[in-house]
């Protein structure tokens, strides 16, 4: 639990640096003075000075950062970023979204090298086959448990005295286990390979959170199917750009249903950075296939979410150059600076709240082994 929690942290950390990178990359391209790049935040560890530019690692590790000579303006000089065309300046700003997308490409691509298997319900879906039930987590001193079934088991079958079932989908599993609740049931389960065959007797009592058997269980499919070697890279390019296409309808059906009243879609759910953690610690138990899966889909929606036109997001620093083109005069840079500080602490204090109402109790059942 403790590995997969570190392995969730670090990839979404990966993704911070790699955002800062791209702003990074391209001003350096233009000639413009990085004066620092910097991974976690202030007070500063250690670091070292290479060329114009100082790199460092920071106390806090919560993302990254790059200062960028003359972003804020007021400076006369041909290495900083206010002498840049607009159009440059432009490209250094969107350096981090791209970079984003960028990284989604690659990460998409080695999925559509490797495979991988995605939840998809017990509803069927065309075009979907070799679905499998998988057990997610595993509560302890459960019946589960005892029997010594794991987290990444494949449940093929279960078996009475009388009946031997086959199972398909999650409900199968349920049914057998409410009309068997009591008795000694055989389980077959396929774990690395290996066919496992395993006593369990449901439970007649139980906490309500954790049912007969004490498992999570999720319906597995092969979505993302091997590909050639240089296929790869243009079906990740192809599905980057599909699950953009998704992401924008999702955030637009989710806009019209707030601003007609209706409120929030069924099922969509809210989560902060501590929520992202926990649900890539999830996704490291479907394999490293929907793993990566998963954490392209991430690096997707955070790039969306920096276009945003908010200060304090690319999207806002954007904004803020565009009414510099269209003024021929830049914004005041205490007024840029004060909006700036406005929205981040509310998004800040937006994202403590979710934190605290949505993210830590999905922390409270990923440590009971119940997410």
């Amino acid at each position: 639990m403790i590995l997969t929690l570190i392995i969730a942290f670090l990839s979404l950390i990966a993704l911070m640096i790699i955002h800062e990178f791209g702003h990074f990359v391209i001003a350096k391209k233009f000639g413009v003075k990085v004066e620092e790049f910097g991974i976690g935040y202030p007070p500063r560890l250690f670091g070292k000075q290479f060329g114009d530019t100082f790199y460092s690692v920071n106390m806090v590790p919560l993302g990254a950062f790059v200062k960028i000579y003359g972003e804020e303006g007021g400076v006369d000089d041909l290495k900083s970023f206010a002498k840049l065309a607009m159009y440059k300046r432009m490209l250094i700003v969107l350096g981090g979204v791209m970079a984003f997308w960028l990284a989604s490409m690659i990460i998409f691509s080695v999925v559509f090298l490797i495979g991988a298997r995605v939840p998809v319900g017990d509803q069927d879906v065309a075009g979907i086959s070799n679905t499998s039930v998988q057990i997610v987590a595993v509560q302890k001193g459960s019946p589960a448990q005892v029997a010594g079934l794991k987290v990444g088991d494949v449940i093929s079958s279960l078996q009475n005295q009388n009946q031997n079932l086959t199972v398909n989908k999650i409900s199968d599993f349920q049914k057998f286990i409410e009309s068997n609740k009591g008795k000694s049931l055989i389980i077959t389960a396929h774990r690395k390979g290996k066919e496992v065959f395993l006593s369990l007797t449901p439970r007649l009592e139980y906490p309500d959170t954790e049912g007969p058997t004490g498992v999570v269980l999720e319906r597995v499919a092969n979505v993302i199917v091997k590909s050639r070697f240089y296929e790869a890279p243009v079906k990740g390019v192809a599905y980057t750009g599909q699950v953009t296409w998704q992401a924008l309808e999702g955030i637009y059906g989710v806009a019209s249903n707030l601003f007609s009243g209706k409120g929030a879609p069924s099922g969509a759910e809210l989560a902060g950075p501590v929520g992202i953690i926990i649900f890539l610690a999830r996704a490291v138990d479907y394999g490293p296939g929907f793993f990566l899966y998963f954490i392209g889909s991430i690096s997707v929606l955070i790039a969306i979410f920096n276009l945003f036109p908010i200060p304090a997001l690319d999207g806002g620093k954007l904004l803020f150059l565009i009414i510099e083109w269209a003024r021929k005069k830049p914004v005041s840079v205490k007024v840029e600076q004060s909006l700036t500080i406005i929205f981040f602490i509310l998004l800040i204090t937006m994202s403590i709240f979710v934190t605290i109402k949505f993210d830590i109790p999905r922390v409270m059942e990923f440590w009971k082994g119940g997410f």
